[in-house]
C-alpha cells in the first residue's frame, strides 16, 4: 500500500500518520483488533477497537481499489490503448466508480447498437456529426449507404451514427460523475403497488403510493421498499426529474447553436439517457443506497447484539430451566453451577392436562434435590401461565424466578452444536438447557447460535451477508475478549472467538483439556497442539485460569508483563498477591519509574486498574425482573395502562418492548422520551428494564403502541412534529411487520 493511502486514512479518521502505519503493520502481522487495542496502546497511540477496525476496513478498501486499478491498466495495456494521460487518470482515481468510468470505453462489451454501427463503417459519420458543425447532413449521410453493409437509407446511416454518439456520451467520465451526483442529490424513490396485488401486499401498505428523496431515505424504508419489489408487490423507481437530467446532458455535450448536426446529437443524448445512462445510473444509485442502508441496518444490528451479549449474567448457580408449553407440557431441566445437565423431566401444569399437583410436587422435589437457586422460564407460549404457577408453589424465598428471552433457543436445539453436546436428548430438552444457560451466562450461550437468529436485527436476510457476518463476528469477538474467558470451562464455540484462536485451536484446547485435565497455568496453554507463540501472544491475556499458581493468570494482565508486576511488588518488599489485595501498596507505586521503550503509561495504568479488580466481570450485576401480574395476553391490555417491560430490539424508528403478552409493543422514536431525540440509543439499550404506557391496541393485526413519555397523551390532537414523517407516524407498518417476522423463537 502506497504512502498516499496511509495519509488518506489518517486524514479521514483524524489521527496521526504514525498511528495508521503502525496499526496496519500490526494487522498485517496477524494481530487481532481486540489484542491491538488492549495490549499495544503504546504502538497505536491508544486507539480503541472502533478506530483500529476502521483502519483495517479502510486499508482493505484501498487495497481492493489498487487491485482493480492494476487489472484495468493491464487490460488497457494489452489492447494497446494505454496512453500516459489515461494512465495518470487511472492512477489518480480515488473511488471505484471513477475507476470504472475511466475503464468503461475500453471494457470488453457484448455487441451493442454502437458496435454494430461501427462494423457498418459509420464511425466517421458519427465523428463528423459529434463535432456539431454546420454540414449538409443528408449529403454526408448518403455517402454511407451500402446494401452490402445493410445501410439502406440516409436514416439508417443517421441512426447508426446516433447509436455511436449515444455510447460516447454514456462513456463521458465527467458527465457520469455529475449525473451520479444529480441522481443522489435530486433523485426520488417512487414506490407504487402493482395493480391487483393490494390485498396480498397489505404489509407494504405504507408504500402503495410513496415518494421521498433518495438522499434522506432512512435505511429501514429503503430495505422495506426493495423487499416489496423483490416479492413482486411494489414497483420501485429511483431517478431524478427527467427534464433536469437531460438538461444537464445538453449543457455538457452541446457546443453550438441549433443546426442539423446539433439536432442529431440532441436525439442521441435523449436516446443515451433512456437506453444507457439512466439504467446505468439507477443501478449505481440502487447499489449505493443499498450499501448505505445495509451499513445502517448492520450498525443497528451489531449494537443490539453487543448489548444483548453483554447482558448481566446470573453467574455460577444451580438453575432450573423451564421451556413452557400447553399440549406438549413444560420441558424442565436442572443445571449445575457450570451449566452441566443434572436431570430433565416434563411437567403438565397448564391446559389441557392441568396436572398441577403432580407438576408442583416435581418442581419442589427437584429444587430440593439439586439445591436450585434460580428458575428460568422461557418467554414463549404459556410462559406467563407457567410463571404464575411456579410462583404459587411457595418455594423458598431465596429461589429467584425470572423470565428469559428464548429467541434462538429452538435454533440452537436443532444445531450441530446441540447435537454434539446432547446427542441422545430431544430437541425440546436441549432448548430448555439453552434457556437455563442463557440466564447463567448470556454471552457464553449466545455464541453458540447464529447471530442472525437471535432476534435483535432488522432485515438481517436482506442486507449484504458477507458484510453482516464480518460485523457480527467483530462484535462477538469484541464482547468475548472484553469479558474474558475461563479456559477450563469454556465451550469450543466461546473459545473460537478468543483473539488468535479460531475453530481449530479452540477444538485442540478442549481436546487437550479433556485428555489432561484442567489447565493449571497460562504457560501450559503452549502445550496445546498447533498453538504457537503468535497465537499464545494474541490469546493469553483474554484467557483466565481460576485458582492458578500464578495469581495473574486469573487477570487481564498479559503474561508478557508478569515480570514487570513482579518487579513492582519486589520494590515494595511484597508479593504480587499483596499488590492485588492492598490499595495502600498500589498507591506507593510511581508509574513513571516503570516507563520504558516498550511500556508506556497507558499500559501501566491498565495494569494498575486490573490489579485493583483482577478478573472481575465487567458486565452489570443481575437484577430480577417481573412482568405485571394479571396481564398475560393482548386482551388483558387497556389503553392508558402503565406496565413494566424489557427492551428486546432497537431500530432507527423506535424500540420494541416485551410487556409479557407474547407480542412485543413498539415505542416509536417520538415516544421514547419527553425531549426530542435523533437516535433511540440515546435513551434505551437492549435488555433495559423500562416502564411504558399502552397507547394503542390492535389485536387483529397484533400491534401494540407504547410510550415512555411521562405524559404520553398530552400531545394528542396537536399537529405532528418534524420528528415524524407520514410513514413513521403510522408506525412504519412494513418495517415493523418485517421486524416481527424476523424475530425467531
Amino acid at each position: 500500500m502506497n504512502i498516499d493511502h496511509y495519509i488518506k486514512i489518517a486524514e479521514e479518521l483524524s489521527i496521526k500518520l504514525k498511528q495508521v502505519t503502525d496499526t496496519i503493520a500490526l494487522l498485517d502481522e496477524g494481530a487481532t483488533v481486540p489484542f491491538i487495542s488492549r495490549y499495544r496502546k503504546e504502538v497505536t497511540g491508544s486507539l480503541d477497537e472502533v478506530q483500529v477496525a476502521a483502519i483495517r476496513d479502510r486499508a482493505q478498501q484501498l487495497r481492493d481499489l489498487d487491485k482493480r486499478r492494476e487489472a484495468i491498466l493491464k487490460s488497457i495495456q494489452e489492447q494497446g490503448k494505454l496512453t500516459q494521460e489515461l494512465e495518470n487518470k487511472i492512477n489518480s482515481a480515488e473511488t471505484m466508480s471513477v475507476l470504472e468510468d475511466l475503464y468503461l470505453p475500453y471494457k470488453p462489451k457484448r455487441r451493442t447498437k454502437a458496435t454494430i454501427a461501427k462494423e457498418k463503417g459509420l464511425e466517421p459519420l458519427a465523428t463528423l456529426i459529434f463535432e456539431q458543425g454546420s454540414i449538409d447532413l443528408e449529403e454526408e449521410a448518403f455517402k454511407y449507404i451500402s446494401e452490402e453493409k445493410e445501410v439502406f437509407s440516409i436514416e439508417d446511416a443517421l441512426q447508426g451514427a446516433r447509436d455511436i454518439i449515444a455510447e460516447w456520451v454514456n462513456e463521458h467520465v465527467e458527465l457520469r460523475k455529475k449525473m451520479r451526483t444529480l441522481f443522489i442529490e435530486e433523485g426520488k424513490f417512487v414506490s407504487k403497488v402493482i395493480p391487483g396485488k393490494e390485498q396480498e401486499a397489505i404489509k407494504y401498505k405504507d408504500y402503495f403510493d410513496w415518494s421521498e428523496p433518495i438522499k434522506s431515505a432512512p435505511s429501514h424504508r429503503v430495505l422495506a421498499m426493495r423487499r416489496g419489489e423483490k416479492e413482486l408487490f411494489l414497483m420501485l423507481d429511483s431517478c431524478p426529474d427527467e427534464i433536469s437530467a437531460i438538461g444537464l446532458m445538453d449543457r455538457m455535450i452541446l457546443e453550438n447553436e441549433a443546426n442539423s448536426s446539433v439536432e442529431q446529437v440532441k436525439l442521441a443524448i435523449r436516446d443515451c439517457y433512456k437506453r444507457l445512462l439512466k439504467p446505468s445510473m439507477e443501478t449505481e444509485v440502487r447499489l449505493y443506497t443499498k450499501k448505505k442502508a445495509d451499513e445502517d441496518a448492520i450498525k443497528v444490528f451489531t449494537e443490539n447484539l453487543r448489548q444483548l451479549l453483554l447482558a448481566a449474567p446470573l453467574g455460577e448457580k444451580s438453575v432450573m430451566a423451564i421451556d413452557p408449553g400447553f399440549r406438549t407440557g413444560c420441558k424442565t431441566v436442572c443445571l449445575g453451577p457450570q451449566g452441566q445437565l443434572l436431570s430433565y423431566d416434563a411437567i403438565f401444569p397448564n391446559e389441557p392436562q392441568k396436572r398441577t399437583a403432580e407438576a408442583g410436587a416435581t418442581i419442589k422435589e427437584l429444587v430440593q434435590k439439586h439445591q436450585i437457586e434460580a428458575i428460568a422460564i422461557g418467554n414463549g407460549t404459556a410462559s406467563r401461565e407457567t410463571e404464575a404457577f411456579v410462583k404459587s408453589l411457595g418455594l423458598p424465598k431465596h429461589v429467584i424466578i425470572t423470565m428469559v428471552n428464548e429467541s434462538g433457543a429452538s435454533i440452537y436445539s436443532a444445531s450441530d452444536v446441540a447435537r454434539e453436546e446432547f446427542p441422545d436428548l430431544d430437541l425440546t430438552v436441549r432448548g430448555a438447557v439453552s434457556i437455563g444457560r442463557r440466564l447463567m451466562d448470556p454471552l457464553a450461550e449466545l455464541v453458540k447460535i447464529d447471530a442472525k437468529s437471535i432476534g435483535v436485527g432488522q432485515y438481517q436476510h436482506d442486507v449484504d451477508q458477507s458484510a453482516l457476518k464480518n460485523s457480527l463476528d467483530d462484535t462477538v469477538m469484541s464482547c468475548v475478549n472484553g469479558v474474558g474467558v475461563e479456559i477450563n470451562t469454556a465451550s469450543k464455540q466461546l473459545l473460537t472467538y478468543v483473539s488468535g484462536l479460531g475453530p481449530v485451536l479452540a477444538q485442540n484446547i478442549v481436546t487437550y483439556r479433556t485428555e489432561n485435565g484442567p489447565f493449571k497455568s497460562r504457560a501450559e496453554i503452549k502445550k496445546v497442539p498447533r498453538l504457537g507463540e503468535k497465537a499464545f501472544e494474541q490469546a493469553a491475556g483474554f484467557l483466565r485460569i481460576r485458582n492458578a499458581k500464578h495469581p495473574l493468570d486469573s487477570s487481564a494482565v498479559h503474561p508478557e508483563r508478569y515480570e514487570l508486576v513482579e518487579s513492582m511488588a519486589k520494590s515494595l518488599g511484597a508479593k504480587v498477591t499483596d499488590l492485588m489485595s492492598s490499595e495502600e501498596l498500589r498507591s506507593k507505586i510511581i508509574l513513571k519509574n516503570y516507563v520504558s521503550e516498550t511500556v508506556g503509561l497507558p499500559t501501566l495504568q491498565d495494569i494498575m486498574e486490573e490489579l485493583s479488580k483482577p478478573g472481575r466481570d465487567p458486565r452489570e450485576t443481575f437484577e430480577v425482573f417481573n412482568f405485571q401480574e394479571g396481564v398475560n395476553e393482548m386482551s388483558d391490555l387497556k389503553v392508558g395502562m402503565k406496565l413494566p417491560g424489557i427492551v428486546t430490539n432497537i431500530t432507527k424508528f423506535g424500540a420494541f418492548v416485551d410487556i409479557g403478552v407474547h407480542q412485543d409493543g413498539l415505542v416509536h422514536l417520538s415516544h421514547l422520551a419527553d425531549k426530542f431525540i435523533n437516535d433511540p440509543n440515546e435513551v434505551v439499550t437492549v435488555n433495559q428494564k423500562v416502564e411504558v404506557t399502552v397507547m394503542e391496541i390492535d389485536i387483529a393485526r397484533k400491534r401494540i403502541g407504547l410510550s415512555m413519555k411521562s405524559d404520553p397523551f398530552a400531545e394528542r390532537g396537536k399537529s405532528k412534529t418534524k420528528q415524524e414523517s407520514p410513514a413513521e407516524a403510522e408506525g412504519d407498518l412494513a418495517a415493523k411487520l418485517a421486524m416481527l417476522k424476523g424475530k425467531f423463537r
